[in-house]
């Protein structure tokens, strides 16, 4: 099958026609994993926007609800999930709680913490819209066969346990 060039193959032809001794093939993992990314990123948040939500927002909302009954984590909890700053993650959780998405209490095993607990309504959302979420990745990936997407995660796992590690 003959598969048609795109931008970074542009890219590529360009530096090997400026600078023909320089091995650029890092770019061509790198600079496409990068297109995707942003790509991913845009159909994602087109997705997200149907629920009035965006992906951080979907995130905290996704974490509370894969967390198990009753569905409630600590803000430090949640922060080590998400990777956020303190501040990032106050704003979000604000947006959620005027939404009454999230309800934050106080926790009874520490008198100076919170907990943040998806609301009924939010756990309502969340039945809905992560399916709905799950089926719009399989739409995304769709092109790919299953065996090419097997491939494709175990070269992407190892690549990122390399850089968390």
């Amino acid at each position: 099958m003959i598969m048609k060039n795109d931008h970074v193959d542009y890219i590529l032809a360009q530096w090997a026609r400026e600078k023909p001794g320089l091995d650029t093939s890092p770019m061509a993992v790198i600079g496409r994993i990068s297109r995707i990314s942003r790509h991913f990123d845009k159909l994602l948040q087109q997705f997200y926007s149907q629920f009035g939500l965006n992906g951080g927002e979907f995130d905290v909302l996704a974490t509370l609800r894969r967390s198990g009954r009753p569905y409630q984590l600590t803000p430090t909890q949640l922060f080590n999930s998400l990777m956020l700053s303190s501040g990032a993650m106050t704003n979000r959780l604000d947006r959620l709680e005027n939404a009454g998405l999230i309800k934050r209490t106080a926790n009874p095993d520490d008198r100076r913490g919170i907990l943040v607990r998806l609301t009924r309504q939010g756990v309502e959302l969340m039945e809905k819209a992560y399916p709905a979420h799950i089926a719009n990745e399989h739409q995304i990936l769709s092109i790919l066969t299953g065996a090419e997407r097997e491939v494709l995660v175990d070269l992407l796992r190892k690549l990122l346990l390399s850089i968390e590690d």
